[in-house]
């Protein structure tokens, strides 16, 4: 697996790997690698309701609350674990704590992708404010309120491993990963490209992979 998982800043040559990108990867390996590596993406009522709610909150600006100031759309980044993105929501408290808001119109599933993309934000906000991120929260349009996500140590390291695992996706082989074939299809708005059930690892499929490319081994090497 490429890069080094404790890469605290040293490392400056890694693939850069969008927040977003985790999320994808988190949910489906391949629906990141479809949009990656086939620049394939569709959309349907869930996705639409998720455009409009980020074109609301991703206006970038900042504006303060009492003792709290709001950063909308804020450019993020982290040089040594080669992650970057946009957050949708930053709180700076008087206190000094930062504290991310990802904001999804879906309902927030506890260790899901969501964390995943929130926790990588918290580890950018980290290294550009100096300063502790222990907490984030996932705001849920669905049951509109805000879900605590504990950045711990195992997060962090789920992180770092998915950023790893999106950069081998982008690798020089740029094998498409298999489709899940499960509940998560059901849900994905890109299953009609994906054909997860035509495609499942059947031998079938597996043998018109083989016979895509048959090489002709019958023709002179001098013609």
């Amino acid at each position: 697996m490429s890069g080094d998982l404790n890469a605290q800043g040293g490392e400056r040559d890694l693939l850069q790997v969008s927040l977003s990108a985790l999320e994808h990867y988190t949910y489906c390996p391949r629906q990141c690698g479809l949009i990656l590596l086939e620049d394939s993406f569709t959309d349907d009522a869930a996705t639409v309701r998720g455009t409009l709610l980020h074109q609301h909150v991703d206006t970038p600006g900042n504006r303060g609350r009492g003792a709290v100031r709001t950063v909308h759309a804020l450019p993020v980044w982290h040089d040594g674990h080669g992650l970057t993105g946009i957050c949708d929501t930053v709180e700076l408290h008087a206190d000094g704590t930062v504290l991310p808001v990802e904001h999804k119109s879906g309902r927030y599933h506890p260790a899901g992708p969501a964390d995943v993309q929130v926790a990588a934000q918290a580890m950018c906000l980290e290294q550009m404010f100096k300063t502790p991120v222990a907490e984030a929260a996932v705001y849920s349009g669905t049951d509109r309120r805000r879900h605590t996500v504990l950045v711990d140590a195992a997060l962090r390291t789920r992180v770092l491993k998915t950023a790893n695992a999106v950069r081998d996706l982008l690798g020089a082989a740029h094998i498409l990963p298999p489709p899940a074939t499960d509940s998560r299809c059901r849900r994905c708005s890109m299953a009609t490209g994906c054909m997860p059930k035509l495609l499942a690892a059947t031998g079938r499929y597996q043998q018109a992979l083989n016979d895509l490319y048959v090489i002709d081994t019958t023709q002179d090497d001098d013609e």
